[in-house]
């Protein structure tokens, strides 16, 4: 008798093997994209929070230049995971009240393609508003964030947040409290990540040696390499669920 880890494994390596999921990927990732770009409510909604909580925190803290550069880190990486939720739930319930999500589940490819189709796209909305965010944050608290490390793990905390924030929304949009359990769903699971990337992006900013912000950009690193490789595996029994 096969047993379901043997299916599992079985699964993945069909799955990493079919020619067809590159371009299905591809598909599905430009298709969320033409569809933002002539509705422009995903990426309006997430961009206004943003530019609203960086404002609010702005004149909340009316700090030092000191004092502000070292709660920075703090601020922008609440800024951006929740924006981040904002986009998840919303781009997977687009997806479902318009019947997208059903048909997309009945197309003849494979569903790893729909997991990493939505993940490009996901994170092409959050890569873009933080490209808008940081020059905005940099002139309201005279911080320069055009950091190359600080850039990196930015990416790396985004890449993280976005792979496992892709699996749990598909997992909260099939109930009804989708907008309330999806936050509840993903900060404990993202702790790991956000406190590396506020540990790293606070290091970077305040001029630490390497070496002291290494072991938290390796734990990004694996951080994201573990849940995309869960993600994988799991996607096709959490959307039949």
């Amino acid at each position: 008798m096969v047993t379901k880890s043997a299916r599992l494994s079985k699964s993945v390596t069909e799955r990493s093997t079919s020619p067809n999921l590159f371009k299905a990927t591809l598909a599905i990732a430009w298709k969320d994209l033409t569809a933002e770009y002539r509705s422009r409510e995903l990426f309006s909604a997430m961009l206004v929070f943003s530019l609203l909580v960086i404002l609010i925190f702005n004149f909340a803290l009316e700090l030092d230049i000191k004092t502000r550069q070292s709660v920075t880190s703090g601020v922008i990486w609440v800024t951006f995971a929740f924006a981040g939720t904002l986009g998840l739930n919303r781009s997977m319930a687009v997806e479902k009240d318009r019947g997208c999500l059903d048909g997309l589940l009945l197309a003849p490819v494979d569903r790893a393609a729909i997991y990493f189709g939505k993940v490009i796209s996901n994170l092409a909305f959050m890569l873009i508003v933080e490209i808008v965010v940081l020059p905005v944050y940099s002139f309201l608290y005279s911080i320069n964030l055009f950091n190359p490390g600080l850039l990196a793990v930015i990416l790396l905390g985004s890449i993280g947040y976005i792979a496992v924030g892709t699996l749990l929304a598909s997992m909260a949009v099939q109930t009804r409290t989708r907008d309330v359990l999806l936050p509840i769903l993903l900060f404990p699971v993202a702790i790991p990540v956000l406190i590396a990337a506020v540990k790293a992006s606070g290091g970077f900013l305040n001029g630490d040696e390497f070496s002291m912000i290494l072991p938290w950009i390796n734990l990004l690193i694996v951080y994201d390499i573990i849940f995309v490789a869960i993600a994988f595996m799991v996607f096709d029994y959490v959307v039949e669920e």
